[in-house]
């Protein structure tokens, strides 16, 4: 109300709406009346909600408040007595009747004699206005009756009614106890308004018309539902406040300018290449200015960097328009005899991405410009950008996203069915993962290829999903583009002001089919009928401002003409572009890895091992609590003790080499960063790299952040319960530099599935598609323990059958090792020993170039007394093993061994003691594969020509369809020319990855360690 009340703390809320006259006892309560103060003038809680004593509760306790200056006995005692301890037990202040006099005086100027039955009529009819007001403002009123679909055919939500408590006609005021008689009365305004402008009342008329510029006309706000009054009175004021949609003549120069740029580019490629498909923009051509207002906008707002993620539909003109790539570098992908330079397989056009630095004109400030290559698996790079966005900010030490920030534009039919989009959504928060705010804007040309909304959502709007994170949405008439301009000016202050994730839904239409090819009648005849008549945006905007004076028909017709000449320019320099180079389109450059041309700066790599004093130096902090006064879990100090009896007995397990590994990338200025779930902890309880105090909540020491004093950081973060969002956000964050190593490790190898988009999409193929390295490292605990057919198995044989070396080919070459790691498109290993774990860690960034790498890690090994390594294998000096060979009593007489069994992993130590057991240490060689692909021909063959008499045997835990052995055996046959068998041991074929039941499991592990070691297992067999 007028004199709107503030509540020192939040009284408990005791009225719902009105409060009678006759309900004044509800107020008796003294604790509730001394904790109210009168103001005078508005106020703003910084509180969550809104107190009850605020809006319409306030105009109750004033109305009461002229009542008791007329006669202090015409109210009840309790409020007789409140009134004159106002202020909580303060001094009766002498100057509230002076502003009471004017209030009065109010009363009198409404006709109304102070007599309760009038007063309370007139306290009813404020509610009332208050309610209407509100009513406007909430979500799911406004907008249904703002003019939102450029076609005037469809709401652009599926929820067809009209709400019954807007003035949509004079009769609807009855709702509210209101009367046409009521339409020139004036009523003070609420504080939760800003129709007002500068004046505290208006007429009842006035208040209407006002609401429904602001929410009835082709912008409709969904804010209402945000629990902080500040951010809604922010948002109000900005769409409320009277006249704040004006925009100079240059401002509308410029967005007709950037209308003609758009519409013109896609009538350019549709007049040169009519049969092409190219995802054009028409129909959203306003898209185009709508983001380069928000670049412009966060640019003054002190933004240096922006990434962007984007489906196919007008990639092209976003790259040619926004980001500003050479238009000749865009035609002439369109040229069919464009040959490919030879880095990789390549991808379509409207998939690649871009980088570019350059001037923003509209501040005269330096942007960067980054939009990243995409799969057409829709949504999938949303989580990509956000982990290349936080690694920015990481590495600029812009902890509050002041200096970079993202953009992601969405498809209105992928936005509401892709479920990444809810899991990028619930990482916008979390302290590890947040990029404090993203920019969604929905291209919504209401239609999904050929499905209509009805059958493509639920929701009434297709944005509804961002609701969950209390994003504000802001739906826009997209054939309004003066409009467009405001609402993303808004969204870009919003995200620049609190660091909230905020969506623009640009409600248009898509003037061809899916693609150029397709033919849209067929399925959707009426609306394509409306689309045929429907008048372009550029020429509705430029015939209003022709209309009004802002620009002349020639000045339009000039910038027209001018633009298509730079296109005819372009095209004709773009006839000389022969050849194809991916680089170009690089969206991550790493300045400096590379040589000028791309290549890697050797072909070598340096030893993997470290100097003792380091080990042991990182073994003691390991094994420490360096923060004092810190109790730990009596639990903990048993594994800090044995870890330092470790480093005492120059021994580590997993867990140790792993710290060792990460340890001595920290002291070299190496960024490590571990994520995933429960990974602070580890799944199997070994990490233990977040110490917590038990005495404090949420007091915690990470003590790998304690080696050095000059040390790089090491950031290691429990995740949401996702995969195929968490991955992404992953590999997009090792997608930024190359001198960091983020790890991603699954709960257990078997839940990567979920994430099989990144790892098929981005992982494998990026490098071939995109020229784009990647190191992330994927661990992913597998085993065979008879725990279940979903915590069994990481599916290696899918890795190996998507990694591209040749099993036929038997490529031979100096530095065999590296330019064999550089050819192919990932490594996947299975480490037996801590330390060649802790060596393929290392060699991950000392490598010259960046693969992504797949690690099979253990689960029973983590505790098994024989997994253990000596500091002898990890010092400078050694490196990764790609494989062990046997080194026993076999390996000595050589020309006596009867069988080598071939294995990887886990089922090595089951192997040994098998053999142990049967006494067949000298017949029985066991060689180790540590790296399975790429597949380690050179060492194999040393191997394999060591026991020429011998059978040769792959003998694995897995199913016989699953594991590695389709992989092996046609390379072990390339390496013996096909004159000896290889022979498979292992479980037989099943569909599912492992038995749920533990006595089937050791009975088929018991079977197939028969076989191995049954010398005679396969006389007289043919292969």
């Amino acid at each position: 109300g007028g004199g709107g009340v503030a509540c020192a703390r939040r009284p408990r809320p005791l009225f719902a709406a009105t409060v009678k006259w006759h309900g004044i006892k509800l107020l008796q309560k003294q604790d509730i009346a001394r904790r109210v103060f009168l103001h005078d003038r508005r106020y703003v809680s910084s509180g969550t909600s809104e107190p009850f004593l605020s809006g319409s509760n306030s105009n109750y306790v004033e109305e009461m408040y002229y009542a008791w200056l007329e006669n202090p006995k015409s109210v009840h005692k309790s409020w007789d007595l409140f009134f004159r301890n106002t202020n909580a037990g303060q001094a009766y202040d002498p100057h509230l009747p002076d502003q009471l006099e004017r209030k009065a005086s109010f009363l009198q100027s409404h006709g109304l004699a102070q007599t309760p039955s009038k007063a309370e009529k007139l306290v009813e009819d404020h509610l009332a206005v208050q309610s209407l007001i509100r009513a406007y403002q909430v979500s799911i009123r406004g907008h249904h009756v703002a003019q939102l679909d450029p076609l005037g055919i469809l709401d652009a939500d599926l929820d067809s009614f009209v709400p019954s408590d807007l003035i949509t006609t004079i009769d609807k005021l009855g709702f509210y106890g209101l009367h046409e008689s009521d339409l020139d009365k004036v009523f003070q305004l609420p504080t939760t308004t800003f129709i007002g402008g500068n004046e505290n009342s208006l007429s009842l008329r006035e208040i209407i018309k006002r609401l429904e510029n602001t929410y009835c006309q082709h912008i409709g706000l969904e804010f209402m539902f945000i629990n902080d009054v500040e951010q809604c009175q922010w948002i109000r004021q900005k769409f409320e406040t009277p006249g704040v949609m004006k925009f100079t003549n240059e401002e509308k120069r410029t967005l007709l300018a950037r209308l003609v740029r758009s519409m013109r580019f896609e009538d350019f490629l549709a007049r040169k290449w009519s049969s092409e498909k190219r995802f054009g923009l028409e129909g959203c051509e306003v898209m185009i200015p709508a983001l380069k207002t928000i670049i412009d906008k966060s640019s003054e707002m002190g933004i240096e960097y922006v990434i962007m993620g984007m489906p196919h539909r007008g990639r092209l003109n976003v790259l040619a328009n926004v980001i500003r790539k050479e238009l000749e570098q865009i035609f002439c992908q369109f040229d069919p005899k464009l040959e490919a330079a030879d880095e990789g397989s390549g991808d379509v056009k409207y998939h690649l991405g871009m980088y570019h630095e350059r001037i923003n004109r509209a501040t005269n400030k330096k942007i960067t410009l980054s939009l990243m290559a995409n799969p057409s698996h829709l949504e999938a790079v949303d989580p990509v950008v956000q982990g290349k966005t936080k690694a920015e900010q990481f590495y600029r030490g812009d902890t509050a996203g002041k200096k970079v920030m993202s953009i992601l534009l969405h498809g209105d039919a992928a936005f509401a069915g892709q479920g990444v989009v809810y899991e990028t959504f619930h990482l916008s928060d979390l302290p590890s993962y947040t990029t404090n705010g993203t920019i969604h804007v929905v291209v919504n040309n209401q239609i999904g290829f050929t499905t209509d909304p009805r059958m493509a959502r639920s929701s009434p709007y297709p944005t509804d999903v961002a609701r969950v994170v209390n994003a504000p949405i802001f739906h826009v008439n997209a054939d309004d583009p003066e409009a467009v301009m405001y609402v993303c000016s808004v969204a870009a202050e919003w995200r620049n002001t609190f660091n909230k994730d905020v969506v623009v839904d640009l409600v248009c239409y898509r003037r061809r089919g899916h693609n150029e090819m397709d033919e849209p009648m067929f399925t959707q005849p009426l609306m394509y009928k409306q689309i045929h008549k429907q008048v372009p945006v550029l020429k509705k905007y430029a015939d209003k401002l022709i209309a009004d004076g802002t620009v002349t028909l020639q000045e339009f017709e000039e910038e027209i003409a001018k633009y298509d000449r730079i296109c005819e320019e372009a095209y004709t320099r773009s006839k000389d572009n022969k050849i194809l180079h991916i680089k170009h389109w690089l969206d991550s450059p790493w300045p400096g890895f590379f040589n000028v041309d791309g290549e890697p700066k050797s072909m070598s790599c340096p030893p993997t091992g470290i100097s003792e004093d380091l080990l042991t130096h990182i073994g003691n902090v390991a094994s420490s609590v360096p923060v004092k006064d810190f109790k730990i879990h009596s639990g903990l100090s048993r594994i800090l003790r044995a870890r330092l009896e470790m480093t005492k007995n120059r021994v580590v397990d997993w867990a140790l080499a792993e710290y060792m590994a990460f340890g001595s990338f920290l002291k070299e200025g190496i960024h490590v960063r571990l994520s995933g779930q429960d990974v602070e902890r580890g799944t199997f309880s070994h990490r233990h790299h977040v110490l917590h105090d038990q005495e404090v909540d949420k007091r915690t020491c990470v003590p790998m952040n304690h080696l050095w004093e000059q040390q790089a950081p090491y950031t290691v973060c429990n995740s949401s319960l996702s995969e195929y969002g968490v991955l992404g956000f992953e590999l997009g964050f090792a997608m930024a530099s190359p001198n960091a190593l983020v790890c991603w490790e699954a709960q257990f190898g078997d839940f990567h599935n979920t994430a099989q988009c990144i790892i098929d999409q981005f992982i494998s193929s990026g490098q071939a598609k995109w020229v784009r390295h990647n190191g992330i490292v994927l661990l992913l605990p597998h085993g065979m323990e008879g725990m279940g057919p979903e915590h069994s198995s990481a599916r290696p044989e899918r890795f190996l059958q998507m990694s591209n070396d040749d099993s036929d080919a038997y490529p031979f070459s100096e530095q065999f090792e590296v330019s064999q790691l550089y050819e192919c498109n990932w490594i996947v290993v299975n480490c037996s020993t801590p330390a060649n774990y802790f060596h393929v860690l290392r060699r991950q960034i000392l490598l010259p170039f960046r693969k992504p790498l797949i690690v099979l890690t253990p689960k029973s090994l983590l505790r098994h007394p024989e997994a253990k390594s000596s500091f002898d294998e990890m010092v400078s000096g050694t490196t990764f093993q790609r494989v062990i060979p046997e080194n026993g009593l076999a390996a000595h007489a050589p020309h006596e061994v009867k069988r080598v069994i071939f294995c990887t992993g886990k089922v090595y130590y089951d192997l040994v003691k098998e053999r142990k057991n049967q006494d067949l240490e000298k017949q029985v060689a066991i060689t180790r594969l540590e790296q399975i692909s790429p597949f380690p021909f050179d060492l194999l063959k040393e191997e394999l020509e060591k026991y020429p008499g011998a059978d040769l045997v792959w003998c694995q835990e897995e199913h016989k369809n699953s594991g590695y052995y389709d992989y092996v055996k046609p390379r072990f046959r390339t390496i013996v020319n096909h004159t000896r068998p290889i022979w498979y041991v292992g479980r037989e074929p099943a569909a599912a990855a492992a038995t749920g039941n533990k006595n089937t499991h050791l009975v088929s592990l018991r079977r197939f360690l028969d076989t191995a070691f049954n010398l005679e297992a396969f006389e007289g067999k043919t292969f």
